[in-house]
């Protein structure tokens, strides 16, 4: 049997870190906020998990992949345990998530071109005496267009 394993089934916090590539000092802070139910423990005091943690730290991840932070996860898990099905709000999170999403795009679009704008114009930008960078400062001036324009 595995130095982690317990004899009822359940694992240790080192072997289900180790499993699902959690930091155990996540799992603890993850049983901290609610995110993860406190788990039983053996009579010397270890944490055992079961498949049930499995499955609600594997959910949390998945969570977090589409960008819903933990206190989301909090609420989502808590309409859950009330018996209340959390699909309406997680729409509405990923419906937000979606439209920063897009707003980010927008704006490394914006500085795409202007960084390609800036390098159309970087030959032709005049050294001036105690610049650091003739290009950072041409953008610090707030130049808009090619140099003499």
């Amino acid at each position: 049997m595995n130095g982690n394993a317990c004899d009822d089934g359940g694992v240790r916090i080192g072997e289900l870190g180790d499993r699902l590539g959690v930091n155990p000092k996540t799992i603890r802070y993850y049983e901290s906020i609610g995110v993860l139910p406190q788990p039983e423990r053996t009579a010397s005091g270890y944490r055992v998990y079961d498949e049930s943690d499995v499955d609600r730290i594997t959910f949390v991840k998945a969570a977090q992949r589409l960008g819903i932070t933990l206190d989301e996860v909090r609420e989502i898990v808590a309409l859950r345990e009330r018996d209340q099905p959390p699909c309406r709000y997680v729409r509405e999170i990923l419906a937000r998530e979606v439209a920063g999403i897009d707003q980010r795009i927008a704006e490394l679009q914006r500085l795409r071109d202007e960084l390609v704008g800036l390098e159309a114009v970087a030959d032709r930008l005049p050294a001036s005496e105690g610049e650091i960078c003739r290009l950072i400062d041409h953008v610090r001036r707030g130049a808009a267009g090619p140099a003499g324009d």
